[in-house]
């Protein structure tokens, strides 16, 4: 035969014996046979005995794969396991894809040659059982003995660590929900509700893989999978429930879920942030069919979509173009926000590493998000509530057209987003009236979210010595010619000794949110972390058609006792030189980051050095918006914005690498971002100031750390710059019944 004109696409189906790669192999071939040509290799047709694991993976890579790799036949022999030798001669020929399956398939000696290596792991009770139904009793006298060779190899070639796709074989807890305490409910920092059990989605699993095949872009001639055809729906609801309410029926057991939430739209417009700031609150999940839940750390993405995880080696924000940055799905028709659908999470500042920073390891994930193919908004300025659900042609044929049998997450037959809808508008519905009588009753702000005596005592990372030390240094390095203004940050810790009941998560919440209600307040909880902020900061949003704004903070003041002395404060602000240079110089490091992708001319500052006022501070704002050219990308947009330069000081990358030296230790979340990435190519993102932040302690309990900094400049008085990080903490230590330590 006549070599191919293409080389092939080699797909490796790995893992022990009995986890099921022979099914999903041939089931994988029958879905991609709809597209291209498709030949399987399996490898146990050339072990050479039954101690013959490591010879046969040899003879696979050297008479098989690498002759089809050049798109030449593959002339092989068959082991006959009763004769012992090599007989049978066997050709396969060249296909568009090629899946070579068994165990040892993606072996280190393979792995260059291969363009993906799919791993199927199985508990091994589970995978011994099935092998020997497969296989009788040819099999039982030797599993010991084959599965001794399997645990040698992989003890030297660990390929579920290098492999492409990770799927789990059975049903198992989602990768990023950890037991608190062994009793297997749910993440690292809470224990969760129990929820009744449902059935999983009845997707094939072959098209789960196929999508994460898709999502590695792998090279010519591919998969043949066209671009999904997404369409939004919205299904719109009159009224205005309690929203903590709401959460709690919905997404209360939700592993990953995160909630959006304009919690100042009651009082906005007030002196405090603009009404349109505030107008909407998002609430979503990972669940339903489409759901996905992504985590990235030091260069990998790791996407999630039920028993299937993709790895994605490369930097986040390349990951995030793919992802994001070329959607432009419609929004649905009268329907005001800009979110419709898409991926909504946390960015970490330790991903500065991508955008002009030193790589420093950071205390958790660098970034988590989920995907929510379904989701809440509430709109508070129209009193209603959109329900918005995705439907996606490429799982059309498994949610209730073709398989009539078809049930869902939430154990409803035929289509997959009812049973949620109707789920949805009973939970409004009862939240309404929930908030009818939490009006009549209204727990004052004041009320901490821990009693008197129980709430954790917290203490700072730098001592108050310490951080004088520090301003100082920071000062020498503007004297020296090395920055302009540094934005330094230290951190509040303290502990609690059990895990959080997901009740008393919300509670905690609901008491932040009391006592700082803001624009970009913020419940998450994703993956080993869970973020609970009150977040006044814009970091930048992207509008669908382009448009870009920054809404930078810089200078601060406590509220004052009573009207004169808030007004009185109120003006100092408005007044300071000092706190309106800080200002300014933010403006002009983002007026130049929005440049970068700005069409010429566009970069403007409607509103330079205004004060917002909120409940527990008064604030000095501006406002740089640009419009971001035709063919730019919007994550590179954001990009270049990363980390918001409130959060850093100017000029950033020099100013950074003075941080790291002063701070000597990660921020995590803190100074990051938070928001979505809508499927409209829409953008909202807040600073993650005024947040605290959740995870496991190593005895069980929980850790808790609070970020907090300040701008130094030439002109700052030290003790000032430690009495404005105190103040910055009071909102969220009050909030939970603890004090801010002196020092």
């Amino acid at each position: 035969m006549s070599p191919a004109t293409k080389r092939p696409l080699l797909i490796a189906v790995d893992g022990f014996s009995g986890a099921g790669k022979t099914s999903l192999a041939l089931e994988l071939a029958a879905e991609l046979r709809a597209h291209r040509s498709v030949a399987v290799f399996h490898l146990e047709d050339v072990y050479p005995g039954w101690d013959g694991l490591d010879a046969g993976m040899d003879y696979y890579r050297r008479r098989v794969l690498e002759p089809l790799a050049q798109g030449r036949s593959a002339h092989w022999q068959s082991w006959d396991w009763v004769a012992g030798r090599y007989s049978a001669q066997h050709a396969t020929e060249p296909a568009d894809i090629v899946i070579f399956e068994g165990v040892g398939a993606g072996h280190r000696s393979a792995r260059n040659t291969l363009d993906a290596v799919l791993w199927i792991q199985a508990p091994e009770s589970v995978r011994r059982e099935r092998a020997l139904a497969r296989d009788g009793e040819t099999y039982a006298p030797h599993w010991d003995r084959w599965a001794a060779q399997e645990a040698a190899w992989a003890a030297g070639d660990p390929v579920s660590s290098a492999a492409d796709v990770l799927v789990q074989s059975e049903p198992t807890a989602p990768p990023s929900t950890v037991d608190n305490d062994g009793d297997g409910q749910g993440p690292a920092q809470l224990q969760q509700v129990p929820q009744p059990q449902t059935a999983q989605p009845q997707v094939p699993l072959p098209r789960l893989v196929l999508r994460a095949l898709a999502s590695l872009q792998l090279p010519s001639p591919g998969l043949g999978l066209a671009r999904p055809d997404l369409h939004v729906q919205a299904h719109t609801l009159d009224g205005t429930p309690d929203p903590l309410a709401l959460f709690a029926e919905l997404y209360g057991g939700s592993p990953n879920a995160v909630w959006l939430d304009s919690s100042d739209a009651a009082t906005a417009g007030a002196g405090g942030s603009p009404p349109g700031r505030s107008r909407f609150s998002i609430m979503a999940d990972d669940g339903g069919l489409l759901g996905r839940y992504a985590e990235h750390t030091a260069g990998l993405t790791r996407i999630t979509h039920g028993p299937v995880t993709t790895v994605v080696p490369g930097p986040f924000f390349r990951w995030l173009d793919r992802e994001w940055g070329e959607a432009r799905v419609p929004a649905p028709d009268g329907m005001a926000c800009p979110f419709a659908l898409g991926w909504l999470g946390f960015l970490g500042y330790e991903l500065k590493r991508e955008t002009g920073g030193a790589d420093v390891a950071g205390p958790g994930p660098d970034a988590a998000l989920v995907f929510a193919g379904r989701a809440v908004i509430l709109d508070h300025a129209a009193g209603r509530v959109h329900l918005l659900t995705l439907q996606d042609s490429f799982f059309d044929t498994f949610s209730g057209g073709v398989s009539g049998h078809h049930q869902n997450t939430d154990g409803d037959a035929a289509d997959p987003d009812e049973g949620w809808l109707a789920r949805a508008s009973a939970a409004v519905a009862t939240a309404s009236r929930t908030a009818e009588a939490a009006a009549a009753r209204s727990t004052p702000a004041q009320t901490p979210a821990f009693p008197p005596g129980s709430a954790p005592a917290f203490a700072f990372r730098d001592s108050r010595e310490a951080y004088l030390a520090k301003v100082l240094r920071s000062q020498q390095e503007i004297a020296e010619g090395n920055t302009y203004e540094v934005c330094l940050t230290t951190a509040l810790y303290a502990g609690l000794p059990e895990p959080l009941a997901a009740e008393a998560l919300l509670d905690l919440y609901a008491a932040l949110r009391r006592r700082s209600p803001a624009p970009f307040a913020s419940l998450l909880r994703l993956g080993p972390i869970t973020l609970a902020g009150t977040s006044p900061e814009r970091f930048l949003r992207v509008g669908a058609d382009g448009r870009l704004r920054a809404e930078p903070i810089k200078g601060t003041r406590p509220r004052g006792q009573d009207p004169a002395a808030d007004a009185a404060l109120r003006r100092e602000l408005l007044a300071s030189d000092k706190d309106r240079a800080e200002n300014i110089m933010i403006v002009d490091l983002m007026r130049n980051d929005l440049s970068r992708l700005a069409v010429a001319g566009s970069v403007t500052v409607p509103r330079l050095c205004v004060v917002e006022s909120y409940a527990t501070v008064h604030q000095l704002v501006s406002t740089i918006d640009a419009q971001l050219l035709p063919d730019a990308s919007r994550a590179e947009a954001v990009a270049a914005a990363f980390p918001a330069g409130s959060m850093t000081g100017a000029p950033k990358a020099s100013t950074m690498a003075i941080l790291d030296e002063l701070e000597a230790a990660p921020r995590g979340a803190y100074s990051g971002a938070v928001g979505y990435f809508s499927l409209t190519g829409a953008a909202d993102l807040s600073v993650v100031i005024r947040t605290l932040v959740l995870s496991r302690s190593a005895n069980g309990g929980v850790d808790l750390s609070l970020g907090v900094g300040g701008a130094v400049t030439a002109g700052s008085d030290p003790e000032a710059e430690w009495e404005e990080v105190r103040t910055k903490a009071r909102g969220v230590l009050g909030a939970l019944g603890s004090e801010v330590p002196a020092g």
